[in-house]
C-alpha cells in the first residue's frame, strides 16, 4: 500500500516542481516596425558596478524578436542595440510584449513593466500639454493679442500643469520604493538635467525617502555628484561675489 501512495504521489511532486519553475520565468516578444532593425541583435543589459553587462539576446527577424530565461528574482534592464540604449525593462515572472514603432517605446504584459510605462505614458502627456501652452502663447502673439494680457494666464496655467507633474513623479517613487522601479525613475527625471544638482524636487523626494533608497548605488553616486557641484557652484558664486565688490 505504502509503494503505491509512493508511485502515485511521484508524478504530482515532479509536475508540482515544473510548474513553479515555468512561473518563474521570462519572456521577451518584440516587435518592431523599423525596418532598420531587421537583422540586428537586441541586448538586455543591466548595471553591475557601473557597467553594462549583457543578460540575453535576440536577432530580430522579419520584425519580430524573442528572448527568455529564468526569472529567480526581479530586475531593471535595458534594451540596447549595440550600445545604443533603446527603452528601460523589468525583466520579472511573466511574458513582456515589447512594441517598437517610431516615436513610440512600450513594453506591457507584465505587473511593474504595466506600471513603468503607464507613468511614462502619463508623464509624457503631461510634457506635452506645458509645451502645448508654449506654442498657444507664440500663436497668440503672432495673431496680433498684446503679449503682456496673454502672459500672465498662461503662466499660471503652465505653473499649474508643472506643479501636477512634480507632484504626480514624487507620489510615483514614493509608491515604488519597495520594488525596482523608484531608483530607475528617479535616475530618468535626474538625466533631464545638464549634471547632477540638488534641485527642489530631488530635495523633496530625499526629505520622505527611506535609507534604502538613498543608498542605492545610482540613487546615492547621484546625490554624491550633485552636492558636489552644489558645493562648486556656491564657491564661483562667492568668487564673483567677493571679486564684484573689490572692483
Amino acid at each position: 500500500m505504502n509503494q503505491i501512495r509512493i508511485h502515485t504521489l511521484l508524478p504530482l511532486l515532479l509536475l508540482a516542481v515544473l510548474c513553479t519553475s515555468c512561473s518563474r520565468n521570462y519572456r521577451v516578444e518584440g516587435n518592431s516596425s523599423i525596418i532598420s532593425l531587421d537583422g540586428k541583435v537586441l541586448y538586455l543589459k543591466m548595471l553591475q558596478d557601473g557597467e553594462w553587462v549583457p543578460v540575453d539576446s535576440g536577432e530580430v527577424i522579419h520584425g519580430c524578436f524573442r528572448m527568455k530565461g529564468p526569472a529567480d528574482s526581479v530586475r531593471m534592464v535595458t534594451l540596447y542595440m549595440n550600445n545604443e540604449a533603446l527603452m528601460p525593462l523589468v525583466l520579472e515572472s511573466g511574458k513582456v510584449k515589447v512594441s517598437i514603432a517610431p516615436g513610440s517605446l512600450v513594453a506591457q504584459g507584465t505587473p511593474l513593466n504595466d506600471k513603468l510605462y503607464e507613468f511614462i505614458r502619463r508623464r509624457n502627456e503631461m510634457e506635452q500639454s506645458v509645451e502645448e501652452l508654449q506654442r498657444k502663447e507664440a500663436r497668440m502673439v503672432l495673431d496680433g493679442a498684446n503679449i503682456d494680457d496673454i502672459h500672465a494666464d498662461l503662466e499660471k496655467q503652465m505653473q499649474d500643469k508643472l506643479t501636477e507633474m512634480d507632484t504626480y513623479v514624487k507620489q510615483f517613487i514614493a509608491d515604488n520604493y519597495e520594488n525596482v522601479l523608484d531608483p530607475s525613475v528617479f535616475m530618468m527625471i535626474c538625466s533631464a538635467m545638464p549634471y547632477p544638482l540638488m534641485t527642489e524636487q530631488v530635495e523633496d523626494i530625499m526629505r520622505t525617502a527611506p535609507q534604502s533608497f538613498k543608498e542605492n548605488p545610482l540613487v546615492k553616486d547621484f546625490l554624491d555628484k550633485a552636492k558636489e557641484n552644489m558645493k562648486l557652484i556656491e564657491e564661483n558664486k562667492r568668487l564673483q561675489e567677493s571679486m564684484a565688490v573689490r572692483n
